[in-house]
């Protein structure tokens, strides 16, 4: 399981935003977004792969775990 830190979203819609981003990279099987914390947690797919569909989206990792 991944764990992101992700700056930027702000609302209900930016979480969602998020979500569709990662659930578009395959692999993935499970994406949860908490926005108060201002994380994301995936489980599958590719890391850099997943980095890479957030920051295409619009918002920045700031910080990423396992």
């Amino acid at each position: 399981m991944l764990h992101l830190e992700v700056s930027g979203m702000t609302c209900g819609g930016c979480a969602r935003s998020v979500t569709r981003a990662v659930q578009a990279v395959p692999g993935v099987s499970q994406v949860a977004v908490d926005l108060a914390a201002a994380t994301v947690t995936v489980e599958g797919g590719a890391p850099d792969a997943i980095r890479a569909a957030i920051e295409r989206a619009g918002y920045a990792v700031v910080r990423a775990g396992s």
